[in-house]
């Protein structure tokens, strides 16, 4: 999907305990700072390393930014099963993934940057992807697999996406039980 196409795409608006409370389009969603859901997908090849990349320049949010994870906003009625499994499908370029596991939840809340706070509920998933992957350029201006180690290097270095990597500080806070 291009970014100028799913600025129309039509959300769920959500409270703080995660029900529905009405609909808006994305582009009203993120400039209003409406509150709506995310899937966020951790993936990761044969070999145990993580997908990242970076954001197009034409991403509506945090453009030109690194990302460990996949993913995307929940479309209206769509569950948040549905969205991690179509998001990381498009994201990669490939068909035919395993279900991605849900983790946890959690609401992210951003910094206010001259307009309305960020704010959206997150759900956290883990996919295995065998398949080669060939990402959509729309969304994807650079892409590899790293290691952990690679990965946490990578953090001090490059800019990353805020609720990337909040969603990520939660990933390991969960791993650690």
């Amino acid at each position: 999907m291009t970014e100028l196409r799913s600025a129309d795409e039509i959300l769920d608006i959500v409270d703080e305990h995660d029900r529905v409370v009405g609909q808006a389009p994305r582009g009203e969603a993120y400039a209003r700072g409406l509150r709506h859901r995310c899937a966020f997908i951790l993936v990761r090849d044969g070999s145990g390393r993580v997908f990242v990349h970076r954001r197009t320049a034409t991403k509506l949010v945090f453009p030109s930014l690194y990302d460990m994870f996949v993913g995307g906003v929940v479309g209206a009625g769509e569950t948040y099963d549905e969205a991690a499994l179509r998001e990381a499908e498009e994201e990669l370029g490939v068909r035919g993934l395993p279900r991605p596991v849900p983790l946890f939840t959690f609401l992210y809340e951003g910094e206010r940057d001259g307009g309305p706070a960020p704010s959206w509920w997150s759900r956290v998933y883990e996919v295995r992807c065998d398949l080669p992957v060939d990402p959509q350029k729309e969304e994807v201006a650079w892409h590899g697999f790293l290691t952990e180690d690679e990965l946490e290097t990578r953090l001090s270095e490059w800019e990353w996406t805020p609720d990337g990597l909040a969603a990520y500080e939660r990933l390991k806070a969960h791993r650690r039980g």
